[in-house]
């Protein structure tokens, strides 16, 4: 896993390897290496091989000059562009220079016209100016240097790499500066900084990759670090084995209780999606009027036909889930996707949840329901006697009107809400929900007793535990009606086929954040992604993790 840490767990780990012996002159060449190769092979074979580094006075400035002096080494013909003195004699500079590297320094470039002609010189930048440690507001006279730097930036248009993090971010809160100019790429050292994986600094990272410095794994400090940033790696390792003497069962069943006749794709997106992500069998346990729509669509599928109102989930209907519980082939189930507000479906669920609910005697709806009708005198199935659960969309705000809804909840539910639907479950403001993503989070995660997984920008999943996970994509691509049914069914997919609920979810949320910029790279257009291209490129992704 790739860890993530506040500055001050990095600066304790950093401190702690230090005094082991791995040196911070050790770190700095491990960094400055991986830098340089990470920028080799990214833009060796697709740019002119010149890169330009901004050097700050800090350790990420003297990263910087470590990785160009190793470009140099490699053919590449570097400049060191000094924002902040240094001693003539410094080792690193003169290190680039002897590697047959320029060196250009600020105090000499009153006018800043020597940057001005190397910018649009050189096919690469390297952002060293400002590291972990900055907090905004950038103070002058950097902010104006910044401030030119972004201009210029945007109208010559070098591919700009972030050094550790993009100038002028602040790495525990995610605040980013005016002055702050994009990259392309950031090339962090060692773990990902919390404030990186949040809003607005996200959006300024790029692609984010990782540079081992060699920190030592028995490190006491890493015992602190509870929060992670899953990689293909990690999502890979979650999966299930496929063996190939495996039957359906082997994978489990998935139970999709959704739908309305306003929503009746969501069902759809869901159920396909568990399917998928590979569970063996899924049954689709929708109102009745929907069958006919959906059964064409899903032929893999098999169905429970619920008793409704006006097309939706009527309140007597928990009764025929219950009795299909009983069976005991269900080994996750997806609630709420495409459910709508109504009281009669607000009842089903408190039924569905509450053993000591009264409810209502079931109606007949379908065959199912007419063959096997459910008998009174069989077991009533209790909340701790469900199976995992996903809990999203409008099953979410009809759960806020529950009292104590989260004791009602199977143990380790998952809870899948955006901001709106978060700020109904705390009565929270969404402003204050996405400005503090991570730690409201982790804070209802433990409060509730379940899994939260917070969609966005940056979708955190986190723990009552206290372990979570940020996903570090943010794409309009995901800004599309359904992609959260197709995100609940993968989650739930996973869930019944064993993977625990924070595994789970954690490699849901990164499969569907991939599968959405899948789709966007296929079809050349952010704008242009359906719910349904997700779900499609659901496959690409997954035949990528079994390749790598």
């Amino acid at each position: 896993m790739i860890p993530l840490v506040t500055v001050a767990q990095m600066r304790a780990l950093e401190s702690q390897a230090n005094e082991r012996g791995w040196t911070y002159a050790d770190m700095m060449e491990a960094a400055g290496k991986g830098l340089a190769e990470w920028v080799n092979l990214l833009y060796g074979e697709t740019t002119s091989r010149t890169a330009l580094g901004l050097v700050g006075s800090g350790n990420n400035g003297g990263d910087t000059l470590v990785a160009l002096a190793y470009l140099a080494q490699w053919g590449w013909s570097v400049t060191a562009y000094l924002a902040r003195p240094r001693d003539p004699n410094d080792p690193l500079v003169q290190r680039v220079q002897k590697a047959g590297g320029d060196v250009l320094r600020l105090e000499q470039d009153a006018d800043l016209s020597l940057l001005r002609e190397a910018l649009p010189a050189h096919a690469v930048l390297l952002d060293g100016l400002l590291g972990t440690g900055a907090r905004p507001p950038v103070r002058e006279p950097l902010a104006s240097f910044m401030a030119q730097v972004k201009d210029w930036v945007t109208a010559f248009g070098p591919a700009v790499v972030a050094v550790d993090v993009p100038s002028g971010v602040d790495c525990d809160t995610g605040q980013v500066a005016e002055q702050t100019f994009p990259a392309d790429h950031t090339v962090t050292m060692a773990a990902v900084k919390l404030g990186m994986v949040q809003l607005p600094a996200l959006t300024y990272l790029g692609e984010l990759h990782v540079v081992d410095i060699g920190l030592p794994d028995d490190l006491p400090a890493w015992e602190d670090i509870r929060r992670e940033v899953p990689d293909e790696a990690r999502v890979a390792s979650i999966l299930p084995p496929r063996p190939p003497d495996a039957h359906k069962g082997t994978f489990g069943t998935v139970l999709v209780v959704a739908g309305s006749l306003n929503f009746t794709g969501a069902a759809y997106l869901a159920g396909k999606a568990a399917y998928r992500v590979g569970a063996g069998l899924v049954t689709l346990a929708v109102p009745h009027p929907l069958h006919a729509a959906l059964a064409g669509m899903l032929p893999e599928a098999t169905w429970l036909l619920l008793t409704h109102e006006m097309g939706v989930i009527a309140e007597d209907a928990a009764r025929l889930v219950r009795e299909h519980l009983t069976k005991g082939r269900v080994t996750a189930m997806v609630v709420g996707p495409g459910f709508g507000l109504e009281r009669t479906t607000r009842g089903f669920l408190e039924a569905l949840l509450d053993p000591n609910a009264p409810g209502k005697a079931p109606r007949p709806a379908g065959f199912l329901s007419a063959v096997n009708p459910p008998k009174k005198t069989r077991r009533r199935t209790k909340a701790t006697d469900l199976p995992p659960m996903v809990v999203d969309a409008d099953g979410l705000k009809l759960l806020a009107e529950i009292p104590r809804w989260w004791k009602r909840l199977p143990d380790l539910a998952v809870l899948t809400p955006h901001p709106g639907e978060m700020a109904v479950l705390t009565g929270l403001s969404t402003q204050d929900i996405q400005a503090r993503r991570v730690e409201v989070a982790e804070t209802y995660a433990q409060k509730w007793g379940h899994v939260v997984v917070l969609k966005g920008a940056g979708t955190v999943v986190a723990a009552p535990d206290g372990r979570t996970g940020v996903v570090p994509v943010a794409s309009p691509a995901l800004a599309r009606a359904g992609t959260g049914d197709v995100l609940a069914g993968t989650i739930g997919g996973l869930m019944a086929q064993g993977v625990p609920p924070y595994e789970a979810a954690l490699a849901g949320v990164w499969l569907h954040a991939h599968a959405g910029l899948t789709a966007a790279d296929a079809l050349g257009s952010t704008a242009a992604v359906l719910a349904g291209d997700v779900l499609d490129a659901l496959v690409d992704v997954l035949a990528d993790l079994e390749g790598a």
